[in-house]
């Protein structure tokens, strides 16, 4: 416990370090204003205009002539058959306020879209929390001074290990949860409509956000203690990401998309992520494909499968690792 703590106030003492904690902090926190000022609600001189330019636009006779053209064959529009025809043919053709205005700020969209980009922004930094804590001691020759005071090499790895992801966990738990309290605050201070549970569904979203964080971090770490390098690493890490779906696809698995890094990653981030999975050639025929085949062309990837997809990963390279460091000589 000593140890860690030791490594805990080494880990608050670098200034990179510190610098990608900022970060980690100010370009969530940017994101989030950013969407908040997109989605302000127009001014009452702005919407006098957008309700005037709707109306406009409802009147024209092209648009009133598409309207009684879906309302008259709504099979043709794509409506289906349980649904109301005059609603569903009013939405589909008839001009919107959002046309003309301002994006409504939408938790639903923001829960697949900016706040997942909130979560790979904090991976990444996360990672290179963990690359730049591990690649000053080798860059430095401090790991030898380091050695002589603790000369069980695993208790120094595991300690450090330890920081490095705690410190990514909190942070980015903390920030995910900030992001998305602030975001519902927003809307609810807007009197927009908020489903039931979206609220714990993205606090969850954001604490599985932060486990990613805290792999990131343990990942990057492991890979620069075994390179000793963060150069190293790093170039590791952008060609392992270019050539993976490659190498995947070359090695001919089946359900290849199963295997793909950026499913697996998308499987734990949003509770399960769907894939694109080539029907077997039996749905290509005229005949009725047998029953219970699956023609739909999606594959699925549930949230323990990604987690363990990653959590293999992650034990792997962190085994080898140890393992090198252990063995290896210090210089």
């Amino acid at each position: 416990m000593r140890l860690i703590r030791v490594e805990l106030t080494r880990l608050r003492w670098r200034r990179a370090v510190v610098a990608l904690l900022g970060l980690a902090i100010v370009v969530p926190a940017v994101l989030g204003f950013s969407r908040a000022w997109d989605t302000r609600p127009p001014s009452a001189e702005r919407q006098a205009s957008i309700d005037a330019m709707v109306e406009r636009d409802t009147q024209r006779k092209g648009t009133q002539r598409q309207l009684a053209e879906c309302v008259a064959n709504p099979a043709d529009w794509g409506v289906e058959a349980g649904d109301d025809p005059v609603a569903t043919c009013e939405e589909w053709v008839l001009p919107q306020p959002e046309w003309y205005g301002p994006p409504v700020l939408d938790l639903t969209e923001e829960h697949e879209g900016s706040a997942v980009g909130v979560i790979l922004i904090l991976g990444l930094l996360a990672m290179l929390i963990g690359t730049t804590f591990a690649g000053h001691d080798w860059a430095s020759g401090s790991m030898s001074n380091q050695l002589l005071f603790e000369p069980r090499r695993h208790r120094v790895w595991l300690a450090k290990a330890i920081a490095v992801s705690v410190t990514a966990l909190a942070v980015a738990a903390v920030v995910a949860s900030g992001w998305w309290l602030t975001m519902y605050a927003v809307a609810t201070r807007r009197d927009l409509a908020i489903p039931d549970g979206l609220l714990r569904d993205g606090l969850e979203q954001g604490l599985r956000g932060a486990a990613v964080a805290a792999v990131a971090a343990l990942v990057g770490y492991a890979l620069t203690m075994l390179f000793r390098s963060t150069v190293a690493t790093l170039g590791v890490v952008f060609a392992v990401s270019l050539v993976s779906g490659l190498l995947i696809a070359a090695l001919g698995l089946d359900g290849e998309g199963r295997w793909m890094p950026n499913n697996n990653l998308a499987a734990v981030v949003q509770n399960g992520s769907t894939y694109w999975d080539p029907p077997p050639a039996e749905c290509d025929t005229p005949r009725e494909p047998p029953a219970g085949l699956d023609c739909s062309g999606e594959g699925h990837v549930s949230m323990a499968q990604g987690a363990g997809y990653l959590g293999v990963l992650a034990l792997g390279i962190g085994a080898a690792s140890l393992g090198s460091h252990r063995r290896r000589d210090v210089p």
